[in-house]
């Protein structure tokens, strides 16, 4: 393990660790960002981990960036991956159907499944959280199996529902709040994943997995899910 640091801003770092996404990166990721939560200490404002890298924003009064850099090299010496699962299992029931989820069936088609095929395989993994961002609880996950990849769409949609269950590429998420988006919708949740007002930070996390359930439309309704059909793009 060699981590590059890279500038960022004059307050910030980026610490590079991987160039290619892979679930077994996040073992590394979690673990450096333990080691330099601690090295760091008061002098930390912010720490974003994501898919390959590490965001340090500190407090450049407290450390010049000659100090902040040395911190780095120094809390990642020997650096080794975390070997216990630290995040949370998050587990989302889901209700698949063509009316809340317009790609569902041409998904399966594409790869050459029955729908139901397709439903029990993307809910035959558990997801590993990769980072968050869009919009306020948004988790990108993966890895998604080869033969679910899909790209995403060529005109995105307007408007997508919260608790749409996308996946783009490798990538599967769940759309937190409407907002516009352009991934391959498969289903609907009734799970809230970021309710400022009660919580006050999203549901999942960095480092977090989520495995999906797929639930009936009378399961979905008895959850409080909305089950107005997606609208045309």
């Amino acid at each position: 393990m060699r981590p590059r640091l890279e500038t960022a801003a004059m307050d910030a770092i980026t610490v590079r660790l991987f160039d290619t996404i892979e679930e077994e990166n996040m073992a590394w990721i979690m673990a450096a960002d333990t080691a330099l939560r601690e090295a760091f200490g008061d002098a930390l404002i912010d720490l974003t981990p994501s898919y390959t890298t590490l965001l340090i924003h500190y407090d450049c009064l407290a450390l010049s960036f000659s100090e902040a850099s040395n911190k780095v090299r120094q809390a990642l010496d020997g650096l080794q991956p975390a070997t216990t699962q630290n995040g949370q299992l998050h587990e989302i029931p889901v209700w698949y159907d063509d009316s809340v989820g317009p790609e569902l069936s041409r998904i399966a088609e594409r790869a050459g499944l029955s729908v139901e095929a397709l439903i029990e395989r993307h809910c035959s993994h558990d997801y590993c959280v990769f980072a968050l961002g869009f919009a306020p609880g948004y988790g990108f996950m993966g890895l998604v199996e080869e033969a679910l990849a899909t790209p995403r769409l060529t005109t995105p949609r307007q408007r997508v529902p919260a608790g749409s269950v996308g996946i783009a590429e490798r990538q599967t998420a769940i759309y937190p709040l409407l907002s516009p988006g352009g991934w391959n919708i498969l289903g609907r949740t009734a799970v809230p994943l970021f309710e400022y007002a009660r919580r006050g930070e999203p549901l999942f996390s960095p480092g977090d997995k989520v495995r999906f359930k797929a639930i009936s439309k009378a399961e979905f309704e008895a959850a409080g899910g909305d089950t107005t059909p997606m609208e045309e793009r």
